[in-house]
């Protein structure tokens, strides 16, 4: 079984490589010198060691940076050798030194304000909309953080001198609205901008390039790509990840070994994946954008294999009434998913605020797959039913949409 850390043999990290290239390749370089092809499974909670004062000096080592112990692995929670093959991959895609992984999206955010409040940075200044339960974590304050609500151009501004984070989402769940995150990022000056890219992905955007400190992903969604692995991963600079590494060890929420080998093998398809999902998307909100049954279609400048749109009749109907599509939360998988953002993702969000974010009760999210356009059209357009209201107001609105922004 191989424990070694392919940081380890990341010589050919200097050489600078396609983004295709990088996500078959990137977290295995050193297989083929070990005479494998496919990244081994290493499900070991702990591993042995006859020197316990190496081991001491490695774990005080650890505390005090957060840096990646050198030499064999010693505990499950303190790293595992597949799941550091899947961080080196996607810190590659994302072009950050390092890349910290956990069980979950919602627990790398936590991670992420947990390292900032201990250094009594607790003030958090975010822009809506956000994912529902990104939104929900920030506004009670589960984790003692207080948040200041702006709008893009008003970051600065809301700035205090205890401000530890600010959090934007682009293209943002569910309504696609994108943010200029070179923009923000000057905004933010020395205060690290974490910008959720679980959307867009590495293949269209790379927010690092743009200034963010911190780039977060569901890695449930894309990066998993299949509807089987729940997983949340930040690319970041190494210091950050060190502090990162320190919250996961002592907070638990570790990533288990079988999700990272499936994360790593997901990368390996993801430009694939989503340059596919992404031309089948585009033509669909187009169709849409035409359809008189659709008051507005949101659909991202720099594309992408999200479409949102508000129906001019019950979007509860709508959702009942798909065969083909899957009526169900997340996204990103290779089949297509829809569902109304008001009653499930951003329930847990204030109705007001909510609607102020511009997530809509007639609003609909897709996620589109691989199946054939024409297959998804058919089941979208029996879905939708006959117009509403004949020339009324939604008849005359469909032809208001436009890109998300």
């Amino acid at each position: 079984m191989d424990t070694t850390s392919p940081r380890a043999h990341d010589d050919i990290r200097t050489a600078r490589r396609a983004l295709a290239t990088e996500a078959v390749h990137a977290g295995r370089d050193d297989l083929a010198r070990q005479g494998l092809h496919a990244p081994p499974i290493d499900l070991s909670t702990t591993y042995p060691s006859y020197d316990s004062r190496g081991e001491a000096a490695r774990i005080d080592a650890f505390a005090t940076t957060g840096a990646e112990p050198d030499g064999p692995p010693v505990y499950g929670r303190l790293g595992n050798p597949t799941v550091a093959r899947f961080e080196t991959a996607l810190a590659r895609l994302e072009g950050t030194e390092a890349a910290v992984a956990f069980a979950s999206g919602m627990a790398a955010l936590s991670a992420v304000l947990l390292v900032r409040g201990s250094m009594g940075l607790r003030h958090v200044v975010a822009v809506r909309p956000l994912y529902g339960c990104s939104d929900h974590l920030l506004t009670a304050g589960l984790l003692g953080s207080e948040v200041t609500w702006t709008d893009p151009a008003g970051v600065a501004d809301a700035m205090r001198p205890d401000t530890g984070l600010v959090l934007v989402e682009s293209p943002a769940n569910p309504t696609l609205a994108e943010v200029d995150l070179r923009a923000v990022a000057h905004a933010c000056g020395s205060v690290p901008l974490l910008v959720d890219n679980t959307f867009a992905t590495p293949v269209l955007q790379r927010p690092a390039e743009h200034g963010a400190r911190l780039v977060l992903h569901s890695a449930t969604k894309y990066l998993g790509g299949h509807g089987d692995v729940l997983a949340g991963v930040v690319a970041c600079d190494e210091e950050f990840a060190g502090r990162l590494r320190q919250v996961r060890f002592a907070t638990g929420g570790v990533l288990h070994p079988l999700a990272g080998y499936l994360l790593l093998r997901g990368l390996s398809t993801l430009p694939v994946r989503v340059r596919a999902a992404s031309a089948t998307a585009a033509e669909l909100a187009g169709r849409l954008a035409a359809d008189p049954r659709i008051a507005r279609v949101h659909y991202p400048r720099i594309g992408g294999a999200m479409v949102a749109f508000e129906v001019c009749g019950d979007p509860h109907e709508v959702i009942g009434a798909v065969r083909l599509i899957t009526p169900a939360v997340s996204l990103g998988s290779v089949d297509s998913l829809i569902q109304h953002p008001a009653s499930i993702s951003h329930r847990i969000v204030d109705a007001d605020d909510r609607r102020g974010a511009g997530v809509s009760d007639r609003l609909l999210r897709m996620s589109v797959g691989l199946e054939d356009v024409e297959d998804l059209w058919s089941d979208l357009d029996q879905a939708l039913g006959r117009p509403v209201g004949g020339a009324g107001t939604c008849a005359t609105s469909h032809n208001e949409s436009a890109p998300a922004h």
